[in-house]
């Protein structure tokens, strides 16, 4: 990063002292105790010079104790950085992964610490809180100060059905997953980490349906996770339409309705 040139006239020479070390740093984003482990030797008045500097609008307050420059504006980074270490979730990573054309009004993130949604700098961040033991199938995107977590596309998949209020509509996520390429593997690596028996059936079905490539083993998986309880396939839909012994399932979207969705173009 460029060491970047400060108006003397709007700065004094500590505070233009305290941004070139951010500069040299290449800190965007950063805590208030981040700052003072860094340069608590260099700058004992780092809660002053902070202040000051977003009185004068050249640094911003995220939340409490945390801060950026005033023109950051990467809804991802920041969605992580006040999620607890969350990762870019559910509709925000299928549209990341480009398995939705469709732009959710929030930014998903999954956290396993409470979380209260927030807005921050006009876009709207939503903290789906689940066990630490769903916590898994993390990519991490970016570098240094400007790193994030995503989780990857069968994990993201996963997610969707297990919480698919959080994926934007049933259909859409019927279609993103005869989308995308998924390893049987990871499939059920995730599927066993977030132990939704319904869920799981629900994608061992899909992947049979639609004959999905690679997936035999992850059918397999599926089908040895099956209990006598029936199940509706879209869990936000009618109790109706035709029982499918196999998978102890209830389409109350059809087969035909499942194809017509996957073969839907825009």
């Amino acid at each position: 990063m460029a060491r970047s040139t400060y108006i003397s006239e709007n700065l004094n020479q500590r505070q233009i002292d305290f941004m070139l070390s951010l500069d040299d740093y290449e800190l965007d984003i950063f805590t208030l105790d981040d700052l003072k482990k860094k340069f608590s030797q260099q700058f004992i008045e780092i809660n002053e010079l902070v202040e000051n500097l977003v009185h004068k609008k050249i640094l911003s307050r995220i939340e409490r104790g945390k801060y950026c420059r005033a023109n950051f504006t990467d809804e991802k980074i920041i969605g992580c950085f006040i999620g607890n270490s969350g990762a870019i979730a559910y509709w925000s990573a299928l549209n990341a992964h480009g398995l939705t054309e469709q732009f959710p009004n929030n930014v998903f993130i999954q956290t396993s610490k409470p979380k209260r949604n927030k807005t921050v700098f006009g876009t709207s961040y939503k903290f789906v809180n689940v066990a630490a033991s769903k916590i898994t199938g993390i990519l991490t995107q970016g570098q240094g100060n400007r790193k994030y977590w995503i989780t990857d596309i069968e994990k993201t998949i996963v997610d969707c059905f297990d919480l698919p209020e959080h994926c934007g509509g049933y259909a859409e996520l019927i279609r993103a997953f005869n989308q995308a390429k998924l390893n049987s593997e990871k499939m059920i690596t995730y599927c066993t980490a977030i132990n939704n028996i319904a869920a799981t059936k629900r994608m061992g079905f899909l992947a049979e349906l639609l004959d999905k490539k690679g997936l035999k083993n992850f059918i397999r998986y599926a089908k040895q996770q099956i209990n006598k309880k029936y199940n509706i396939f879209d869990p936000a839909g009618t109790d109706n339409g035709e029982f499918v012994n196999d998978w102890r399932l209830r389409l109350n979207i059809s087969r035909e309705e499942i194809m017509d969705i996957c073969n839907k173009q825009y």
